[in-house]
């Protein structure tokens, strides 16, 4: 087991919050849930403090810490995806219900964690043997928003991806 857990701060939805990342990854699981003893900053007895869940093998913590802090994109979870199926999804559910879609993989949920939903066969696209490939997979890349298997794939190849 790691000894470094990201832990991350919410205003009332650690709970909310962790249940729905479980949710969506296997080996995903809420670990403890721990409540506030006493009236706090935090929240009042009885409401929940902590949350312990492992999301897909990696251990996190979810702390109702009082004041919202607003995330950046100096921190992002990023999930590699196997295929454009896993990509749909998660970019779907991430992106539901209040949150917002960026450029090249990225978004936030409606928790405001940014993420980043990568197909693992993009390194294939940008690391590949065929420099100009490489930098057609790129230039393709930048222009996507949700990020399209088939369009890398057409654009490293050289091959129209207009359909």
């Amino acid at each position: 087991m790691s000894k470094i857990s990201p832990c991350l701060w919410f205003d009332g939805e650690a709970e909310e919050a962790a249940k729905f990342y479980v949710s969506l990854l296997p080996d995903s699981r809420i670990e403890m849930i721990q409540k506030n003893t006493v009236d706090g900053p935090a929240g009042k007895a009885g409401t929940v403090l902590v949350v312990e869940f492992t999301l897909a093998g990696q251990r996190f913590l979810a702390l109702n810490g009082g004041t919202r802090f607003e995330y950046t994109h100096a921190i992002s979870f990023k999930i590699d995806c196997a295929d454009q199926a896993e990509v749909d999804r998660l970019w779907d559910a991430l992106s539901a219900n209040g949150g917002s879609v960026e450029q090249c993989g990225w978004l936030k949920d409606r928790f405001g964690v940014s993420w980043q939903i990568v197909p693992a066969a993009l390194m294939q696209y940008l690391g590949g043997s065929d420099p100009a490939g490489a930098r057609r997979a790129m230039q393709a890349m930048l222009g996507m928003v949700k990020l399209e298997i088939e369009g890398l794939r057409k654009a490293y190849e050289g091959k129209s991806v207009v359909a």
